[in-house]
């Protein structure tokens, strides 16, 4: 499968929204959360005045258009471990997954947030979530063990 992987443009910003509830994992079996879970405190944290700050997103583009996105951002997330740390979201359109495009989106914003000084970057995962897999072939370790999730980070400089 052909795929690009490219900067997101600030126009863009608003594409964020789906990609953010396509991250929300949710356990086989149990139904999808109402889209209005987007608009409480916890989720607002990811999208809210997008580009204002050191933010950075990458889209993947398939069949002329995205079927995937990373971005990141220093804020007070499910992932947080300090001020200094930007914390991740990652997702990628079902019928694209399995085919290596999460792990070229992520691995290139490592290395981007590497460049532009960072040292390590985090995130949030519930433990049942198959992309749990993907950030420990990363290089992500465990930060806090908190029941059903992990906060893992990543150390920048083994990049």
């Amino acid at each position: 499968m052909q795929y690009e992987i490219r900067e997101m443009k600030k126009e863009e910003s608003g594409i964020l929204k789906e990609f953010l509830y396509l991250s929300i994992f949710v356990p086989e079996g149990e139904p999808e959360f109402p889209r209005e879970i987007l608009e409480t405190p916890e989720f607002r944290v990811y999208l809210e005045d997008f580009g204002k700050r050191d933010d950075y997103a990458l889209l993947a583009m398939a069949d002329g258009k995205p079927v995937g996105a990373v971005w990141s951002r220093i804020m007070k997330d499910y992932g947080h471990v300090d001020d200094e740390t930007p914390s991740l979201a990652i997702a990628i359109l079902k019928e694209y997954r399995g085919k290596g495009i999460g792990t070229a989106l992520l691995n290139r914003l490592l290395l981007e947030l590497k460049s532009k000084g960072y040292r390590r970057v985090s995130l949030s995962v519930q433990k049942l979530n198959y992309a749990v897999k993907l950030y420990f072939g990363a290089g992500f370790q465990v930060e806090e063990d908190k029941g059903e999730e992990y906060i893992l980070i990543c150390d920048l400089e083994q990049f």
